[in-house]
């Protein structure tokens, strides 16, 4: 881990990288042995912020919230109901969410690849829960049947649920977010999103309307 972090930096540094998209599974585990996740944490708590599963817009989406709030953000699932309250739900990644989301961490193995992969080849994911705070989530897409660039913006809030698993992750509260989930599904949007722990829904809405020109679905239940 710590001589792909040295490789990274350096070629961060000399290309002027301020973002990247790391195809995270499984070519780093069969060929170093290593997970990723932390790695990329740490990167993305450095302000030069790394997207999962050569995720591309997901990276861009990251950036923006990023530039939008001056604070870190990550990629996340879409992943779990929670229990049975309609307006909230689990965000999920296998473990490379910034290292300020968090109060308390433990790095761990990627368990689900560790089913396929192996647990010795899976070490350095950051297993732990957000702390609860405020929330801004938002995608980025090509809509390559109509030619053109669609996104959705919200806010909510990070919950302080007990929520017992592996991996990053975070119970959120979304206002009517049943509503916002019918949109994601009808509209052919990535299980992907970005969250970062900060209201700048305003702000992104008229970044991606005024200045790019882009769809925009605001939610706000």
């Amino acid at each position: 881990m710590a001589k792909l972090g040295v490789a990274i930096d350096e070629w961060a540094a000399e290309n002027e990288v301020n973002a990247a998209a790391f195809q995270c599974w499984t070519s780093i585990q069969k060929n170093y042995g290593i997970n990723a996740g932390t790695l990329m944490s740490m990167m993305s708590d450095n302000l030069m912020l790394s997207a999962c599963e050569v995720d591309v817009t997901g990276a861009l989406v990251i950036y923006a919230l990023q530039l939008a709030s001056g604070r870190p953000s990550a990629l996340v699932d879409w992943n779990n109901n929670y229990a049975d309250e309609p307006d909230k739900c689990v965000l999920f990644h296998c473990g490379n969410w910034p290292r300020s989301f968090f109060s308390e961490i433990e790095m761990s193995y990627g368990e689900t690849l560790a089913t396929v992969l192996g647990q010795e080849n899976t070490y350095g994911t950051v297993s732990a829960q957000a702390v609860p705070g405020p929330l801004t989530y938002a995608r980025i897409t090509p809509d390559d049947r109509h030619g053109k660039i669609k996104t959705y913006v919200g806010q909510g809030r990070i919950a302080d649920d007990p929520l017992q698993t592996f991996g990053s992750r975070a119970v959120v509260e979304i206002p009517d977010l049943q509503k916002l989930m019918r949109h994601v599904c009808k509209n052919g949007y990535e299980h992907h999103a970005a969250m970062n722990p900060s209201h700048v829904a305003e702000v992104l809405v008229e970044a991606f309307e005024t200045y790019m020109g882009w769809e925009v679905y605001h939610h706000q239940g």
